[in-house]
């Protein structure tokens, strides 16, 4: 290992880092620029800060390691975080979300739906939803960039989770959403040319597309037997339809992420952070290219493994890393790839990292330090806004700690997994109040509230006493009804918790709505909401 190298690389890091936390430290004066970046950030910025807080270490390690696995059929998943998550949700979400949030003031993700629907309770539940949940999340982050520097650096698991743990909290409780940004811009830019050169030199090191492609192809005879009971049929074809596999990576990965996308606070919030529409539609090409970037590179290389692994060692990807699929990608880069572009690549996936993993504990920290606590409040008791920016970033450190912890106890293979997890529950609990709320001024604060509730609730049952995976690994199922989970019949036990609970969630919204509103009588606080919407 050539230290010398690697310390300067890190340097040079590190110091950039720090001077952009610095420059937002020293442009965030109110609690407005720390939470919303004062509303007036670059397109630009913003394109390549959501796009930067959307792919982490979860879509690089963890959903890179299940192609490895899986194979080429998650592309699906970038067809949907490119379509869904940025056209769908820039042009038909985010300018109405922007214009919303201006003309409600808000400056949180349960801010808007809690003004949107004149609702505490809106916001003081959503603030809970986040802050207990999303850190299943944020420890699927921090798991990946700790698995990458174990198996780059040669040290221990446990020291890298802390080490990493440490760099974060420092970087992401000073400077607000404006250091946040300015640093996921530049640590976007390290990941998206990073991930150039990884496609270009496999291809290079399996002797071009097309030898790649047939070397992958010719392989499925190689697929694990456990792996063809339950569908799959090698790793540039998709897994049988119907099958177990199907619904894992249909329902699971490709759909409870790609849809869970238009919910989640941490990028919700970006949009807030523009000053005009044209500024969203500038942002949406730059999204899209980005996103098609990390996710494509990620998913392709991660299934090429096994074809570099098999050619160089006689192995699948699998079989070298012991069944982990979190450890497919670092152990890829580490034996595929020169050792300067090692330490390069170590850099993109700790930029990756970072830059979601600050957007997540930034949303931890406001939602559990302002939105509960001024939900809970009369607005003569709230403090100054010193006193806020202290709760915020207290919540932020609460938030890091829980996810630390999660972080130490998840099992193996776990990253790709936790993430959809999050997402669905994120889906099912904010997407349709969300969606109705921005378009539709016929819902009712009731119907949002029984939606919500019925979301959150109809994913927790379903993961609980439903999904074989969780239920078996919980054994919440096995103590109460003496059954690991409830419905043996296939293939419910493999269908994600998204599939049922988002549309059962949305249902209930609007016929809740349709039996409590009355289109004559408008609320008067909707007219402010829509203002300049229509």
């Amino acid at each position: 290992m050539n230290y010398t190298l690697l310390n300067s690389i890190i340097v040079i890091y590190v110091g950039l880092i720090a001077y952009l936390g610095y420059l937002g430290y020293k442009h965030t004066n109110s609690t407005k620029d720390y939470l919303v970046a004062g509303g007036e950030i670059n397109p630009f910025i913003m394109a390549l800060s959501y796009g930067a807080a959307f792919i982490s270490t979860s879509a690089i390690i963890g959903f890179g390691g299940a192609a490895g696995a899986f194979g080429m059929g998650l592309l699906w998943l970038t067809f949907f975080t490119i379509f869904v998550g940025i056209f769908i949700a820039f042009v038909f979400f985010g300018k109405r979300t922007r214009q919303m949030g201006q003309n409600l003031e808000a400056t949180t993700f349960p801010d808007l739906l809690g003004k949107r629907y004149d609702s505490n309770l809106i916001r003081a539940f959503s603030s809970l939803i986040i802050f207990v949940f999303m850190p299943l999340y944020a420890g699927a982050v921090l798991i990946g960039a700790a698995r990458f520097l174990e198996t780059g650096l040669g040290i221990s698991y446990i020291t890298a989770l802390i080490v990493f743990t440490a760099i974060i909290t420092v970087y992401v409780t000073t400077g607000g959403l404006k250091g946040v940004m300015y640093a996921d811009a530049f640590q976007g830019s390290i990941m998206f040319l990073g991930m150039a050169f990884l496609i270009i030199y496999t291809y290079v090191q399996l002797g071009g597309f097309t030898n790649a492609h047939v070397l992958l192809t010719d392989m499925v005879h190689l697929v694990p037997a456990k792996l063809q009971a339950i569908g799959h049929q090698g790793w540039t074809s998709m897994p049988k339809f119907g099958s177990a596999l199907w619904w894992v990576v249909i329902s699971t990965l490709v759909l409870g992420v790609g849809i869970g996308t238009l919910a989640q606070p941490q990028l919700a919030v970006k949009f807030m952070t523009v000053k005009s529409n044209k500024s969203l539609n500038r942002a949406t090409l730059i999204g899209g290219i980005f996103i098609f970037s990390m996710t494509g590179v990620a998913f392709v290389v991660g299934a090429l493994s096994n074809a570099y692994f098999f050619k160089n060692f006689g192995k699948t990807a699998l079989e070298m890393v012991g069944g982990n699929f979190d450890k497919v990608i670092p152990l890829f880069i580490k034996t595929c790839m020169p050792e300067w572009f090692a330490y390069i690549f170590m850099l993109t996936l700790i930029a990756a990292a970072i830059s979601t993993l600050s957007s997540l504990f930034h949303v931890m920290g406001a939602s559990i330090g302002k939105d509960l606590y001024e939900s809970m409040i009369t607005k003569d008791n709230r403090g100054s806004q010193k006193q806020s920016m202290f709760l915020i970033r207290t919540g932020i450190v609460a938030g890091i700690l829980l996810s630390l912890l999660l972080g130490y106890i998840l099992p193996i293979s776990i990253i790709a997994r936790a993430t959809a997890m999050f997402f669905g529950i994120a889906a099912a609990t904010f997407l349709p109040m969300f969606m109705l709320g921005i378009y539709w001024k016929g819902v009712t604060r009731i119907g949002a509230i029984s939606g919500m509730f019925t979301g959150a609730l109809s994913s927790i049952f379903w993961l609980v006493f439903i999904h074989k995976k969780e239920a078996v690994a919980l054994g919440i199922s096995q103590a109460i009804f003496g059954k690991p989970f409830l419905i043996e019949t296939f293939p419910w036990m493999v269908v994600d918790p998204i599939i049922v609970a988002l549309p059962l969630s949305l249902a209930v919204t609007i016929a809740v709505s349709f039996f409590t509103g009355n289109t004559a009588i408008q609320p008067p606080h909707l007219k402010k909401c829509f203002e300049g919407i229509g």
